[in-house]
């Protein structure tokens, strides 16, 4: 682990050469990537942890941090899930199986692996933060006997936006998580499930407070919903933690794009525990 972690330290600012195994549609505009090595390392020496990004590059096209979905445990490939917005991810988009472009990374600080293990987890994501929180979620489904109750709630403005949809169905299938989700509106009247924020999800289920990390990922006005919820029924502040993915640019500190009071997004986060951000009013 020594040398991975050596490796990994000396080559983070250099561009990597990697090619597209597959292009996974998802919603609209939304496609899923998964990505191999072109200079015969392995993702193994990449060592990433889950919540974590890289910086993705085409030349003549620019360059955009975008988050990792999936899991160190999984090392055939690196996935990312893209929304196309503009010049770089439009350019991404025209790839085919194949193609080759650059990463760089990866970078930030993900999620704390080590304070988790041995305790409860509850996973909230809103629409597209469901992307970044998959990474820890597939983890702790390979890592199962590390966890305690895994429970992931997830909650999308309709039903045509909901991410990793069949995977998301698989869940009801196993007897190792539970998954609770929610669309705010069904106009069609065909969604079976609950109708509401996310936050009417609490009242589906049962949590203990002491022993459950919560951890969550989506538009910052859930973050404010969310937590608010989660401190009355008694959690920790310290026990509560959330991802930043936004307004993040260069990856390293350097743009000060993603400054929120004195911390950089992509330097000291993008995760970072209710406690670290609570003063600051930009942060959620």
């Amino acid at each position: 682990m020594g040398v991975n972690k050596q490796l990994k330290e000396e080559n983070i600012y250099k561009p990597l050469p990697v090619s597209i195994v597959r292009n996974l549609p998802q919603i609209k505009d939304h496609r899923l990537f998964q990505l191999k090595i072109e200079n015969g390392t392995t993702w193994e020496t990449f060592s990433h942890q889950p919540g974590q990004f890289i910086e993705v590059s085409i030349f003549g096209k620019g360059e955009a941090p975008i988050s990792i979905s999936s899991p160190p445990t999984r090392l055939d490939t690196l996935e990312i899930c893209v929304r196309k917005v503009g010049i770089l991810t439009n350019a991404l988009f025209e790839l085919g199986k194949g193609s080759t472009f650059y990463i760089r990374g990866p970078y930030g600080r993900g999620f704390p692996i080590d304070i988790l293990k041995g305790h409860k987890l509850l996973l909230v994501a809103g629409g597209l933060g469901l992307a970044p929180l998959r990474s820890l979620l597939l983890y702790a489904l390979d890592k199962r006997g590390e966890f305690d109750d895994i429970i992931l709630m997830y909650g999308t403005n309709n039903p045509d936006n909901v991410l990793f949809k069949y995977e998301l169905l698989s869940f009801f299938d196993r007897k190792d998580i539970k998954y609770l989700y929610s669309v705010d509106k069904d106009e069609e009247g065909i969604w079976k499930q609950y109708v509401g924020v996310v936050t009417g999800l609490f009242d589906q289920t049962e949590l203990s407070p002491d022993d459950t990390y919560a951890v969550m990922c989506g538009p910052p006005v859930m973050y404010r919903f969310v937590i608010q919820k989660l401190l009355s029924l008694g959690f920790a502040k310290d026990h509560i933690y959330v991802s930043l993915e936004r307004m993040m640019k260069c990856g390293v500190g350097k743009c000060g794009h993603c400054a929120i009071g004195d911390k950089y997004c992509c330097t000291d986060g993008p995760v970072f525990s209710y406690p670290e951000i609570e003063s600051i009013k930009e942060a959620i």
